[in-house]
């Protein structure tokens, strides 16, 4: 039995202050309109809990029900992590490459990139442009990214989606993520 109203909203046994409720039994009979202390002493009695459903009920009188709280609380925290289990949180992964990469170099970081758009994140690819190549900066780029998407492509992504363009200093990134198909 728990006689605090730690970890929940929901008041219990001597947390409850009305005088008389509207009391349903642990088997879901209807017990009736009767006092705190006959209540409390019927769930002690039970070695259950008494618990506020609604301050209101259907008589005017606020409604509760001797049961388990430990239980129902366990089922509530069980019922949440599974929830949460079933969430699939998207990442952003980013992968930073300069113009003058080397062709290897430029096929490992796709196939890293591949691998990031299977697993179901968003892949942020980033060129990083120095000196002389920022003035160059919207031509190279562009010729750039095209390769990019071109090598995706071959790579089997061909349901590539680019969802957001951004052009910052020496930066411009792109953001691409896939299609679902179903």
């Amino acid at each position: 039995m728990k006689n605090n109203v730690k970890d929940t909203q929901q008041p219990i046994n001597e947390a409850i202050k009305a005088s008389s409720l509207q009391v349903i039994g642990e088997t879901g009979e209807n017990l009736g309109t009767i006092s705190r202390s006959e209540a409390l002493r019927l769930a002690r009695e039970a070695s259950l809990d008494l618990v506020l459903l609604s301050p209101e009920g259907g008589e005017g009188l606020p409604v509760a029900k001797i049961m388990d709280f430990g239980k129902v609380l366990y089922a509530k925290k069980k019922k949440q992590s599974e929830a949460k289990k079933r969430q699939k949180v998207i990442q952003i992964k980013e992968i930073k490459m300069r113009p003058k990469i080397g062709e290897h170099d430029f096929q490992t970081k796709l196939k890293h990139g591949v691998s990031f758009l299977q697993d179901g994140n968003k892949l942020k690819i980033t060129l990083m442009f120095r000196g002389r190549e920022i003035t160059t900066k919207e031509e190279r780029g562009a010729e750039f990214f095209d390769k990019i998407v071109a090598t995706l492509k071959e790579m089997g992504m061909d349901n590539l989606i680019m969802e957001k363009d951004s052009i910052t200093g020496g930066f411009w990134s792109r953001i691409f993520s896939t299609k679902n198909i179903k």
